[in-house]
């Protein structure tokens, strides 16, 4: 059965546009990635180990690594492990109202500036994330 010219051609393209949209960029870092991928959607740890799969198959040991800073699944990589640098935040700001006066909370970044990058196989974030304190556990 022959098939079509122009659905075999706009199959190779929607492949083509679908590693774009889900491969790791050139240098992009694991956590920028990631980070990336959570718009679509969390399950498990299938966005790190897709980054580690295609650019740090040596990092053997990273669900370990990521588990220890509480990093279960990707969206706990952010929730507990790591979060965008304090110089990216927007600073706590002073409120007044009347006679009544409050601070409001930093705010993280409404979106994140491009990945700085790391060497190619790192499985390291780049210098745009930080690791989060432990609170309480």
């Amino acid at each position: 059965m022959d098939t079509d010219p122009v659905v075999t051609d706009l199959e190779r393209e929607l492949r083509a546009l679908s590693h774009e949209l889900v491969d790791p960029r050139e240098r992009e870092c694991l956590l920028c990635y990631v980070h990336r991928m959570l718009a679509l959607e969390c399950s498990g740890l299938r966005w790190a180990t897709r980054y580690r799969d295609l650019r740090a198959p040596r990092a053997t040991d990273l669900e370990g690594r990521l588990g220890q800073v509480g990093g279960f699944c990707d969206c706990e990589i952010f929730l507990n492990g790591y979060q965008p640098a304090p110089e990216l935040w927007t600073p706590a700001q002073e409120h007044r109202e009347g006679d009544r006066r409050w601070w409001s909370d930093p705010e993280p970044p409404e979106r994140m500036p491009p990945c700085l990058g790391v060497r190619r196989g790192s499985t390291q974030g780049c210098a745009l994330w930080v690791r989060q304190r432990r609170r309480g556990w």
